[in-house]
């Protein structure tokens, strides 16, 4: 199986399954993941009230969130907001922001960091192109 991140839905059949008492390989074929990415998902994003999927979601995207917004400077994303706000496309910013020899920062990571402020209840997606 080739790896690919767990989508809120898979999320919401690992928490049914996972309350309905079925053990985690059984959860892993049924979702159609390995065994072994089942246990990490039921590990890392276990909430006090145990794993439920919107709050394992809420966990995943803080995770990616803290990641990026780590390796990036708040006043390059500063930078960012302010360009995505002239209604530039991440695109854009990323190839600009480039051809200014400073910090590179691939489209992919705006628009994360674009859909985890959206998360956060921000409106930065509300500029960009498509919706």
């Amino acid at each position: 199986m080739n790896y690919t991140q767990l989508t809120q839905e898979q999320r919401y059949q690992i928490a049914v399954l996972n309350k309905a008492g079925h053990f985690q390989i059984e959860i892993s074929r049924l979702v159609g993941v390995h065994k072994s990415t089942i246990s990490q998902e039921l590990k890392l994003n276990h909430g006090q009230r145990g794993y439920r999927a919107k709050e394992a979601h809420h966990f995943t995207l803080q995770r990616r969130q803290d990641k990026i917004t780590t390796s990036i400077s708040k006043e390059q994303w500063q930078q960012v907001e302010a360009l995505l706000c002239m209604e530039w496309s991440p695109e854009e910013i990323g190839a600009r922001l480039r051809m200014e020899g400073g910090r590179f920062i691939s489209h992919e990571w705006i628009y994360q960091y674009v859909y985890a402020d959206k998360a956060k209840g921000g409106d930065l997606y509300t500029f960009l192109r498509c919706q």
